[in-house]
């Protein structure tokens, strides 16, 4: 194995922990592994309107799915690592067996996709996310929203 390519795997390695304790519906094993691989200071560019930020906002959004989606599973289809930063682009399934944004359990399970750009700070640690996931989707299989018809 070449030095550039271990240098990617392990750049990679502790985001798939995150992502497999979620799979594994560990939430606590979730938030432990936030906060050993993000740096305290991290920044979340996502349009999340939460009054929290950084670490903090990551462990909220993991207990938020985990209690409405005991069952999540996130796939990553394409992972793609560039210097410091990776891209995910993940589909993730669930059961909706919880309260979630609002809305109360509908035994629906849903599918949405979403793209994840993640940068690394010189020890290796999450400094930034920039995330894009379709909520859209998530509300029209709760039937929250209903498809546009032409």
């Amino acid at each position: 194995m070449n030095t550039e390519h271990r240098s990617a795997q392990d750049k990679i390695s502790a985001l798939e922990r995150v992502q497999a304790a979620a799979n594994a519906g560990d939430l606590d094993l979730v938030l432990e592994l936030i906060d050993e691989v993000c740096a305290p200071d991290m920044i979340v560019s996502t349009p999340l309107k939460l009054p929290i930020s950084g670490v903090e906002l990551q462990k909220t959004v993991f207990r938020m799915l985990l209690a409405a989606f005991p069952d999540l599973h996130i796939h990553t289809e394409d992972r793609l690592v560039d210097g410091d930063k990776v891209v995910y682009r993940n589909v993730v399934t669930g059961t909706h067996q919880g309260t979630y944004l609002g809305v109360e359990p509908t035994g629906k399970k849903i599918t949405y996709d979403e793209i994840f750009i993640v940068r690394l700070d010189s020890s290796g640690r999450i400094a930034q996310t920039w995330g894009v996931v379709d909520t859209a989707a998530q509300m029209r299989q709760l039937g929250i929203i209903s498809d546009i018809k032409h």
